[in-house]
């Protein structure tokens, strides 16, 4: 069954702890780490999280739309996190669009692709998961 309600409030527990895990790698961890450990901290920390949450979204959506569900999920959660922190790039630091989106360039080893990318697949491989358990 598609819960568009549970979507939005799972996407809502996974923008607070991504943003507020970039609040605390930006101040605390910055002043100790150099820039690249900060990057690697702000993407590998929320990973499990987002997973945990994939996996209640999954339980919470098995049947027969299972893969719609999870397609919901894994369209919305990475385009609105991204959003999510850019604004608060944006509020904070006064970052502009171009400095948010060099944190992507994977050419040069930026980690927050690698983020994106869980939110994406997340939620796929869960809802899969969980209906081949089912059947």
């Amino acid at each position: 069954m598609i819960r568009p309600g549970l979507v939005f409030a799972l996407w809502c527990a996974i923008a607070a702890v991504v943003v507020m895990n970039d609040l605390v790698g930006d101040t605390w961890i910055a002043a100790t780490l150099s820039v690249r450990a900060v990057e690697w901290y702000k993407t590998l920390v929320p990973i499990p999280y987002v997973v945990m949450v994939a996996i209640i979204h999954a339980r919470r959506t098995t049947g027969s739309q299972w893969f719609e569900a999870a397609l919901l999920a894994a369209l919305l959660w990475p385009t609105s996190t991204m959003l999510a922190g850019f604004t608060y790039a944006r509020v904070t630091y006064e970052e502009g669009a171009e400095a948010f989106f060099d944190r992507l360039g994977f050419w040069w080893g930026a980690p927050y692709p690698l983020l994106v990318l869980v939110l994406f697949a997340a939620p796929l491989l869960a809802g899969w998961a969980m209906a081949k358990r089912s059947s």
